[in-house]
């Protein structure tokens, strides 16, 4: 189950949508390519300052625990970069359970080679550099570049979104020297899959990197 931690229906399709392609890939353990998305039932529209995260994690505990108690639930995914509730919900389920941001900064730190974050949350940089360094990867991280314009502005608008992030991937790259770019945001998810084919530089879409962490979890 793919648990959505802001109210908008249409991103936890349109996340849910990315879920199942990544875990439906060859490769993929076929009992896990069965994801279902369920949005939490309040909290704000977006994730984009601390006191979003810290609001959505309970609901992101009560949904995982509505998922375990049904029976038929094999694993979870929290899918938000901030990855709000993900602690609490491994220790309340059981159950094998991804965060988006973890899983991301892991996959884009996995070589030793620097990585970047090119995201659109200005108000959470400072939650974003804690995660890396919870995550024991400060020595690999090169910095975040952020996008120009609010997020709810470009999250009304695709291509502004892809040209902005785009320009935050490049930045990354020729200006702080990294070699992996992890782009941060669930709601950013097809942005991410677009910006993988134009960048010449390996770009770490979250979504797919937490199925392939939770397909690992899984086989072990």
């Amino acid at each position: 189950m793919l648990i959505n931690p802001n109210t908008s229906a249409e991103t936890t399709a349109m996340m849910t949508a990315i879920a199942r392609r990544a875990l439906g890939a060859p490769g993929a353990r076929a009992g896990a390519r069965t994801v279902r998305g369920v949005t939490v039932s309040r909290g704000p529209g977006m994730l984009t300052d601390p006191a979003a995260l810290r609001a959505a994690a309970p609901e992101v505990l009560a949904a995982g625990l509505r998922a375990a108690a049904e029976g038929d639930c094999a694993a979870l995914l929290v899918g938000a970069f901030g990855d709000p509730g993900l602690d609490a919900l491994r220790a309340a389920t059981g159950l094998p359970v991804a965060g988006l941001g973890e899983a991301a900064l892991l996959e884009a730190a996995s070589d030793g080679a620097p990585f970047g974050i090119a995201t659109t949350t200005p108000l959470l940089a400072d939650s974003i550099a804690e995660r890396v360094a919870a995550l024991g990867l400060a020595d690999r991280y090169t910095g975040l570049r952020l996008t120009a314009g609010t997020p709810e502005r470009l999250s009304a608008d695709p291509a502004l979104l892809l040209d902005r992030l785009e320009r935050a991937v490049r930045a990354c790259a020729q200006r702080d020297g990294a070699r992996a770019v992890v782009i941060g945001g669930g709601p950013l998810g097809e942005a991410a899959e677009e910006l993988r084919a134009r960048c010449a530089i390996p770009v770490v879409a979250p979504i797919p990197a937490a199925c392939r962490a939770l397909a690992r979890l899984l086989t072990a």
